[in-house]
């Protein structure tokens, strides 16, 4: 009878140990564990940033870039391929300015003396030139951080279809009666050039459902200076140089012949992060 008791409380200590094996770790055990988890990753990204080697395997970048004849706004997905190439995909918007254009206001004065100033706007200009892009290519790391506050250099890459997009600039003018808005046509020219009854620019309201798309592509290159302190974070400054080519050329100004070809010089600012 004795030997049957201790076999079942054997049993039983057995059955509860085995229970209490595979009873889930407190949350506090959990929290603790994802913490230093953490920790490892970020110590793992100090040590490799120390020594110059990239600790990510993909990165998404927004960019303001100021370029010789206008500006643009890009955004970039990248994929670790090895660990200094990584291939890149970019979508990008901006507006071209042609060389000739010069920003002016009209004004009159009150009867007060005070001066009324219009709405800025370019004399002599035909089209406003917006340019859509859509590229792929590659970045390499050709200089790593040599410690937290080294900067990294990247080689940027990149081609791809550029559509060239013409939105017909109409200015308001003075008229017998009151104003009127136009866009220059041969039927309007004189109109159009005569400087003393400019009262301005019309800015974004107009032209939208007249512009015309041309087709095109582009390549670009430049380097990247990356001087953020973590890996997974991107601040830089890219300079470049590119090209865009159309199928057919853009006016830009009255009486100025159009163009295929356009060369472009840049600078941006460049803020991301990476994973």
């Amino acid at each position: 009878m004795l030997k049957q008791i201790a076999l079942s409380l054997s049993f039983s200590l057995i059955v509860l140990l085995a229970t209490a094996q595979r009873q889930p770790a407190p949350k506090a055990d959990s929290k603790q564990s994802e913490k230093l988890e953490k920790r490892n990753r970020i110590n793992a990204m100090i040590r490799n940033e120390e020594e110059g080697i990239p600790a990510f395997a993909k990165h998404a970048n927004f960019s303001f870039k100021s370029n010789h004849d206008g500006y643009g706004i890009l955004f970039e997905k990248g994929k670790m391929k090895t660990p200094y190439k990584s291939s890149i995909f970019q979508f990008e918007f901006g507006e071209k300015h042609h060389p000739k254009e010069e920003k002016q206001s009209s004004s009159e004065f009150t009867n007060s003396g005070f001066a009324i100033f219009g709405r800025p706007f370019v004399f002599g200009k035909q089209n406003i030139f917006y340019q859509l892009k859509l590229g792929v290519g590659q970045q390499r790391l050709i200089g790593g951080k040599g410690n937290k506050n080294g900067v990294a250099v990247y080689a940027i890459a990149v081609a791809g279809f550029s559509a060239g997009l013409a939105r017909p600039y109409y200015m308001e003018f003075s008229a017998p009666g009151g104003t009127e808005k136009i866009k220059f046509t041969e039927a309007k020219r004189s109109t159009f050039l005569s400087a003393d009854r400019i009262i301005g620019g019309t800015g974004l309201q107009r032209g939208w459902n007249e512009m015309k798309f041309t087709p095109g592509a582009y390549a670009k290159g430049g380097l990247r200076f990356d001087w953020a302190r973590f890996n997974q974070v991107v601040s830089a400054i890219e300079v470049g140089f590119g090209f865009d080519y159309y199928a057919q050329k853009i006016v830009q100004m009255v009486d100025n012949p159009g163009k295929s070809f356009f060369p472009t010089g840049s600078i941006g600012l460049v803020f991301g992060n990476r994973k």
